[in-house]
C-alpha cells in the first residue's frame, strides 16, 4: 500500500490529465493515410517539414561524394522519375523531386519530405535490376508522400508535451522531484517509446512497403520484384534485436505481406502506361 498520493494537488492534477486528453483527442486523427485509412498525428507544416529536408539534404549531398559512373546515375534518375511521376499521378503530393547517387558503399536510400531522394552505390547488389531499384526508391518515396516523417516529429512534440504536464502534476509544492515521481516519469517516457514510438516506425514500415508497391507497379515495374528484393535484403546482418525494440518489421513479417499484397500491385501494374525489363545493374 501506498503511504502517501501520487499527486500532492489531486484536484488540479485531474484537471491537468483531463485537458491533456482533450488535446490529444483533438490532434489525434488530423490526417488520413492514403491507401490504408489510418488516422495519424500531423501537427507540423509542410513548409517547415520541407524546409527542414532541403537543408539536410543540401548538408548530405555537400559532404558525400557523388557516384561518378554515369551509366548508373542515368538508370538511377529513371527509375526515380517513374517512381516519382507514379506518386504524382496517384497522390498528387506536388513535391519538387530530386535524385543524387551517393558513391557509398551502404545498403540504403532514402526519400526526405519535399521529394529529395538520396540512393547509396551500396545498395546495387541488393537491387540487382531496375524493377528491384524501383521497389527501394518506391518504398522510400511512400514514406515522403504519406508524411511519416512529419507523424514521427509530431508524436515526438506530443510526447515531450505530455512528459512536461506530467512532470509539472508529479512537482512538490517547492518545485521538486522526490525519486518516486522521478521512477513515474521515467516509466512513462520508456512506456511512450516503446508501446507507440517503436510501433508507430514498424506501421510506417509496412505502409511504405504497400504504397510503395503500389508506386512501382503504377511506374511499369513487376511489384513482384519487391519480394525478391527484400528476400536478398534479409541476407543483410543486423544485430539480433527483439522484434518488439526494433523500429523495422522482421523480415520474415515483411516478405509474407509483401507477398499478401502483390494482388493489389499487379493490379497498377496491368494499368501502367508501359513495363520496363529487369535489366541488370551491373
Amino acid at each position: 500500500m501506498l503511504d502517501k498520493p501520487y499527486f500532492k494537488r489531486p484536484g488540479e492534477s485531474i484537471i491537468r490529465w483531463v485537458l491533456l486528453c482533450v488535446l490529444i483527442v483533438l490532434v489525434v486523427g488530423c490526417a488520413s493515410v492514403p491507401h490504408t485509412g489510418r488516422r495519424q498525428l500531423n501537427i507540423v507544416s509542410d513548409s517547415q517539414l520541407n524546409s527542414l529536408a532541403l537543408k539536410a539534404f543540401n548538408e548530405i549531398t555537400a559532404k558525400e561524394p557523388e557516384s561518378k559512373d554515369q551509366r548508373l546515375k542515368e538508370i538511377v534518375r529513371r527509375v526515380a522519375d517513374r517512381v516519382s511521376k507514379a506518386a504524382e499521378d496517384i497522390d498528387q503530393p506536388g513535391f519538387d523531386w530530386e535524385v543524387r547517387l551517393i558513391d557509398k558503399d551502404v545498403p540504403n536510400a532514402f526519400c526526405l519530405p519535399g521529394g529529395k531522394i538520396v540512393v547509396y552505390t551500396g545498395l546495387v547488389p541488393f537491387a540487382k535490376n531496375e524493377a528491384g531499384l524501383a521497389a527501394v526508391i518506391a518504398h522510400e518515396v511512400a514514406h515522403a508522400v504519406v508524411r511519416h516523417g512529419g507523424e514521427r516529429l509530431s508524436q515526438q512534440v506530443a510526447l515531450q508535451g505530455a512528459l512536461s504536464v506530467g512532470g509539472e502534476i508529479l512537482r512538490n509544492k517547492d518545485g521538486s522531484l522526490d525519486k518516486r515521481s522521478q521512477l513515474i516519469l521515467g516509466a512513462m517516457g520508456m512506456g511512450a517509446a516503446l508501446g507507440v514510438v517503436l510501433p508507430y516506425s514498424r506501421t510506417h514500415e509496412f505502409e511504405a512497403d504497400r504504397i510503395g508497391q503500389i508506386y512501382m507497379a503504377r511506374a511499369g515495374y513487376d511489384p513482384a520484384e519487391s519480394v525478391r528484393l527484400w528476400e536478398r535484403m534479409s541476407k543483410i546482418k543486423k544485430p539480433p534485436i527483439p522484434v518488439w525494440l526494433s523500429t523495422h518489421p522482421a523480415d520474415e513479417d515483411r516478405v509474407r505481406k509483401l507477398r499478401e499484397m502483390l494482388p493489389d500491385g499487379r493490379k497498377y501494374y496491368d494499368e501502367a502506361p508501359s513495363k520496363h525489363g529487369t535489366g541488370t545493374l551491373l
